[in-house]
């Protein structure tokens, strides 16, 4: 039996061929990854909505225009009504997991500060959450579904999210461009 290795605080970076809507194209910040499974938020699937739609309906109101107009993302198909801020730095808010040098809350907390300009410095916004059980993100990555890679900042926090899925690949110096969607193993 092989050792399980964690992929907390990778990209999963969706291969080509990956036809499911929720991931096609995606790269998927993974916030913890155990025997247990795995939970991870997609960082470059923005939704058709901006903090101040998120604020409005839990009666918080966004201290400026910038404020309210930040992006929220579609962090995965599971519980997309739940929302989750991924910043930096990782501070003290009441629910949060700190994954490295970049946390994950997901607390009313975190929204009230953002909303009043004083939340971390660094920060993405996302509705609902990618989760895999036990073996099952293993078994994916066994098939070719995805490639992994380090996490990066810049490209969490900085990139245009459209431009999100080639720079997380070349990161790991692989041009998405050039693979086959086809499966093989030697």
């Amino acid at each position: 039996m092989t050792e399980s290795i964690s992929l907390t605080n990778q990209f999963l970076i969706a291969m080509p061929a990956l036809a499911d809507p929720n991931f096609f194209h995606s790269v998927t910040y993974i916030c913890e990854h155990t025997p247990e499974g795995a939970l991870g938020i997609v960082i470059n699937h923005p939704l058709d909505i901006r903090l101040s739609d998120v604020l409005q309906h839990m009666g918080i109101e966004a201290a400026t225009p910038a404020i309210a107009s930040l992006p929220v993302f579609m962090g995965g198909p599971m519980q997309r009504e739940r929302g989750f801020v991924i910043h930096r730095p990782t501070g003290t808010w009441d629910s949060a997991l700190k994954v490295s040098d970049i946390g994950v809350a997901s607390s009313r907390d975190i929204l009230e500060a953002i909303a009043r300009g004083e939340g971390p410095e660094q920060l993405l916004i996302a509705l609902g959450y990618a989760g895999w059980g036990p073996g099952q993100l293993e078994q994916e990555l066994a098939d070719n579904a995805w490639l992994n890679g380090p996490a990066d900042p810049t490209i969490l926090f900085n990139i245009p999210s459209e431009q999100r899925w080639q720079a997380a690949a070349a990161l790991s110096g692989i041009d998405l461009n050039r693979l086959s969607g086809d499966v093989g193993h030697a």
